[in-house]
């Protein structure tokens, strides 16, 4: 009896139970499939976080993107995004694999190798769940490849939308700078030349890093953030007045700050043309001495640009109230003496260059002056001292006249290399304008014969020049090459209370319209 109930009731009842088993083994395998689903997604999800916010170094499998040579972060969409992505894959591969290794080394030591019941029991459990874990296994590729496929997808879509973003401010800033009448960029005050964008240090003392270009693109689109992780703005636009960057020249060959102020107003280039010692740097002493007086009296408002021209005006200025003499213009290029005038939209950014008169002797000297070609408005000082006809009809008897302060180079050479230079860089003269100042009138008021008639009216200075002086050549070339001649008779001097001779102030208003 007991043989019978051991081998025959007792396999019997184990094969009935097991056939039972089958029909709820489905279920547990599925459900064991779908808890490793949910295990690896939960995961993933965890391995999302860490790569993309908590970024600590067990999540990092590729090296960032901010080699040596970056002097800034680069923004999430230009790089970084499909780094993320690619740790992403490789870190998601491995986790499939550790987790479904661990589950199926789980189900062997505890359903195989050391069961807690009879092994008759364990091993098709244990075989179920292993047949659970597959199933599982293979359901979670395609689930996981989906939530990878969506973040590439909002990668692309984002990385395309950033590059959009940052195609559409260069243009507007593109635009801005149109309308601004700088589609070439800023001028150099220094070396002259056309800078598209300027470079900027980082505004952090203890850093001062160069960016050479910060505008929208794979280092930010409305912020930079510098190596140093100070944020800088990346289009001109978006700096306020009391936020302006200096910025620096592009060029190899200069690398000198440029005005705070460029590239957020137009600009106007006034170049001031005249033999050595005819008067140039007096004259443009007096010109923002005026308009500081315009300004005074409600005028529009006047601001030096820069550290530079704020010392040199205050030096200028005190020559001025006690009527001295300026020092001759040294040789060395100059750098522009700036100024904003003006306020709101209707800023204005003006470049005054005062070029000693010695870079208007010789070709070679005069190619070096290549902020000519970019202005549209000439000022030509005319010292009528260094006219020999001048001397020949001044009157013996009359007050007496300081030769040494007469110009000893002839107008008509200067103005000859005037022109062979501004055409030889394409400017077009037909299209510019020049205003003809007389200059030293202050020196002659003790000579009424050698003054025009009517100093104020530009006919009758132009009559005087002709008829007395003998310039009538010289005034027909002005007239074939310039679109608009204007003549004026100044006096670049101030009265003990600072204010400038009248003539100036309507000199500058001709020279600053349009």
């Amino acid at each position: 009896m007991g043989a019978i109930l051991i081998f025959i009731l007792v396999p019997a009842a184990y094969l009935v139970l097991l056939v039972l088993y089958l029909f709820i083994a489905p279920a547990i395998a599925a459900l064991r499939g779908a808890a490793l689903v949910s295990e690896l997604v939960w995961r993933y999800c965890q391995l999302l976080n860490g790569v993309l916010r908590r970024r600590t170094p067990e999540f990092v499998t590729i090296a960032p993107y901010r080699p040596a040579d970056e002097l800034a972060h680069r923004n999430y969409f230009f790089g970084p995004a499909i780094r993320d992505l690619r740790q992403l894959l490789t870190q998601g591969r491995r986790l499939h694999i550790r987790t479904v290794t661990d589950a199926y080394r789980q189900v062997r030591a505890r359903q195989f190798t050391a069961p807690s019941v009879h092994q008759s029991v364990s091993v098709p459990y244990g075989l179920t769940l292993c047949l659970g874990l597959a199933v599982g296994a293979a359901v979670a590729v395609p689930v996981l490849g989906l939530l990878l496929g969506l973040q590439a997808l909002g990668v692309a879509l984002l990385s395309a939308g950033a590059r959009l973003t940052a195609f559409t401010l260069r243009v507007t800033d593109r635009a801005v700078m149109i309308l601004r009448g700088l589609p070439r960029g800023m001028l150099c005050p220094s070396c002259f030349e056309r800078v598209p964008y300027p470079a900027y240090d980082c505004p952090r003392t203890n850093c001062r890093r160069r960016h050479a270009d910060i505008r929208p693109g794979t280092f930010g689109l409305f912020r930079r953030r510098c190596a140093c992780d100070e944020r800088i703005p990346t289009l001109l636009m978006l700096m306020s007045r009391d936020a302006r960057l200096s910025g620096f020249c592009v060029h190899e060959h200069c690398g000198k700050s440029m005005n705070p102020d460029a590239g957020h107003m137009s600009e106007l280039i006034l170049p001031l043309i005249g033999g050595r010692a005819a008067g140039k740097t007096q004259l443009m002493a007096a010109m923002v001495k005026s308009l500081e007086n315009t300004a005074a009296d409600g005028g529009p408002a006047i601001r030096l640009a820069d550290s530079e021209t704020t010392a040199h005006q205050r030096v200028l200025n005190e020559v001025l109230e006690i009527q001295g003499h300026t020092r001759p213009t040294q040789k060395t290029l100059p750098r522009a003496h700036s100024f904003v005038l003006g306020n709101g939209r209707a800023e204005r950014l003006v470049h005054v260059f005062d070029t000693a008169g010695e870079r208007f002797v010789s070709r070679e000297e005069t190619d070096a002056l290549r902020y000519a070609r970019e202005a549209r408005t000439f000022v030509f000082v005319l010292d009528p001292m260094a006219v020999d006809a001048f001397w020949t009809r001044l009157d013996p008897s009359g007050p007496s006249v300081d030769r040494t302060l007469a110009s000893t180079v002839d107008p008509e050479d200067v103005f000859s290399r005037l022109v062979q230079t501004v055409r030889t860089m394409g400017t077009r003269l037909a299209r510019a304008r020049l205003a003809v100042t007389v200059s030293k009138r202050d020196l002659l008021t003790g000579h009424p014969a050698l003054l025009p008639d009517r100093p104020n009216d530009s006919d009758s200075t132009r009559e005087w020049l002709c008829e007395r002086l003998g310039l009538r050549n010289l005034l027909k070339t002005m007239d074939l090459e310039f679109g608009e001649v204007r003549f004026f008779c100044t006096s670049a001097v101030a009265d003990e209370e600072g204010r400038v001779d009248p003539s100036i102030a309507t000199f500058v208003e001709w020279c600053l319209r349009g």
